[in-house]
């Protein structure tokens, strides 16, 4: 987690909702300038910075309402820091807590070092990233949908059904099956909603593929050079990603997407990780798909999977496998190379060979033995 450390002469904390707006502007010396609560409205929030945006900085906790504001303040040429909410303790953690003390608290959190700052996603591939998400709690309806047949089908004992309900063409017939009248048509309404599902679906994906050539072929294009990541995966990883040259160190990336444990550590004893869920979740899931896709059909990964298996038991030997095509990831979008599966497979089971370096360069005992342990993988089921 990086920590805001550069000096201004006015910090702005602002407690924002979907109504209001509590905001708090304090100088370099902690006196608070400005401390009222006002309309969510960019006239209001204008007007009220406008004595101290000499040299102003705004800092807002993520919450689902910071897209307006954000895009605001890169228009007006503000300052603008966006909170992570899981490390903002000093906020949540308090005793007496309303939007008077939280704007007041990031504030002086803001004014001290010690605003942790989450990405600030721009604006350009936003709303396609957005919409990239929402297809996914499509799916998952959809998905519900066709378990709700499958369970229904159960319940009379009729049998599983000979083909596939996600295709079309094999769903004809089916509320033949089922003899009650409010069975049928229960199932009636199902198989309409799974048309439904599979029009919208249809419209949405061709809509973010077209757009995404637009947003960024290259990196598109990399990401599908690699066996197991389709076109779906693709889109996902290349959204949420947005670019890599954020991610200074291949280290930073795999934590972000939720691929390493975090080590907790004090008084020399260690435990048990927690925080696992801080990162990306889309990534996560993501990786770990493509993790289950990479096998099929690849008889050399097989090989070298089993070998894990073996050792580390299906589950972690899945996660490393999530965690080395993370790695090659990496590095295929920040060297501009597709996927060389002879690179990979000489990567071992640290991922860090030196075909996998920032620069080539071949990494001594020491800091590979480093990079092993700061790597180590979280269970895909996780």
């Amino acid at each position: 987690m990086e920590f805001y450390h550069k000096e201004h002469r006015y910090y702005c904390g602002i407690d924002l909702h979907e109504k209001t707006m509590y905001v708090c502007i304090v100088d370099q010396q902690g006196k608070i300038r400005y401390h009222r609560n006002i309309k969510t409205s960019r006239e209001e929030f204008l007007a009220a910075v406008a004595p101290y945006r000499e040299d102003l900085i705004v800092g807002v906790e993520s919450t689902y309402a910071w897209y307006w504001l954000a895009d605001l303040c890169e228009d007006e040429g503000i300052h603008f820091l966006l909170g992570h909410a899981l490390y903002l303790k000093a906020v949540h953690g308090g005793k007496t807590k309303n939007d008077k003390i939280d704007s007041k608290t990031l504030a002086f959190i803001l004014r001290g070092g010690n605003f942790p700052v989450a990405f600030v996603y721009p604006r350009k591939m936003r709303s396609t990233r957005d919409l990239l998400r929402r297809r996914m709690y499509l799916v998952r309806k959809r998905a519900a949908v066709m378990a709700h047949m499958q369970n229904t089908n159960s319940q009379y004992n009729l049998g599983p059904f000979e083909k596939r309900l996600k295709y079309k063409s094999n769903r004809l017939g089916i509320v033949d099956r089922f003899t009650d009248p409010s069975v049928h048509k229960t199932i009636e309404v199902d198989l309409n909603l799974l048309n439904f599902y599979d029009e919208i679906l249809r419209d949405l994906e061709l809509y973010i593929l077209k757009t995404a050539r637009l947003d960024d072929p290259v990196s598109l294009h990399l990401l599908q050079t690699a066996p197991g990541i389709g076109m779906i995966l693709s889109l996902v990883m290349m959204y949420e990603i947005e670019d890599i040259g954020r991610f200074k160190r291949v280290q930073d990336f795999l934590s972000y997407c939720r691929l390493v444990k975090c080590p907790r550590e004090s008084g020399g004893k260690k435990y048990s990780s927690k925080n696992s869920k801080i990162g990306n979740a889309y990534l996560k899931w993501a990786f770990s798909e493509a993790a289950v896709l990479f096998l099929r059909g690849n008889q050399r990964i097989e090989k070298k999977h089993n070998r894990r298996v073996s050792k580390h038991g299906k589950a972690k030997a899945l996660s490393i496998l999530a965690r080395d095509l993370g790695t090659a990831v990496y590095f295929m979008l920040k060297r501009k190379e597709p996927f060389d599966l002879n690179k990979f497979l000489g990567a071992g089971d640290a991922s860090l060979s030196p075909n996998w370096t920032d620069h080539g360069e071949t990494l001594n005992k020491a800091a590979r033995t480093k990079c092993i342990e700061e790597c180590q993988p979280v269970a895909v089921g996780h």
